[in-house]
């Protein structure tokens, strides 16, 4: 596994390797960058080659209404817009095609919450 300097510290890894450890699979999607956590990273959600359930985004909300179109056209069933990760077109797109949608939660958090540590 490669790691750019400081990763560690970041919430989208934080939050990843949490989720890892609780035995889900996740994947990466960065437009450049190395693996993470052992999985290969992908450039966007279409060139996952398998299918996706939950979309979890840590970007600024201006890049999220694209994000959300790739989910569609991947057929991804949830959206997760992390803590701070504001969209309400995005999420009414995302809800109109059939996703569920979570905006401003944090997945870690909400994980802890109902199932504790």
């Amino acid at each position: 596994m490669i790691k750019e300097h400081g990763e560690e510290e970041r919430p989208s890894y934080i939050v990843a390797s949490f989720l890892q450890l609780k035995g889900y699979r996740i994947i990466p999607v960065r437009p450049s960058g190395p693996d993470i956590l052992g999985e290969k990273a992908y450039p966007n959600i279409l060139e996952v080659p398998f299918d996706i359930d939950i979309v979890d985004i840590f970007r600024k909300p201006e890049a999220v209404l694209e994000i959300v179109k790739e989910a569609i056209e991947k057929k991804a069933k949830v959206i997760w817009m992390q803590e701070g990760v504001i969209n309400e077109e995005a999420a009414e797109i995302a809800q109109k095609a059939g996703l569920k949608v979570i905006m401003d939660k944090c997945m870690k958090k909400e994980h802890q919450k109902i199932f504790g540590n």
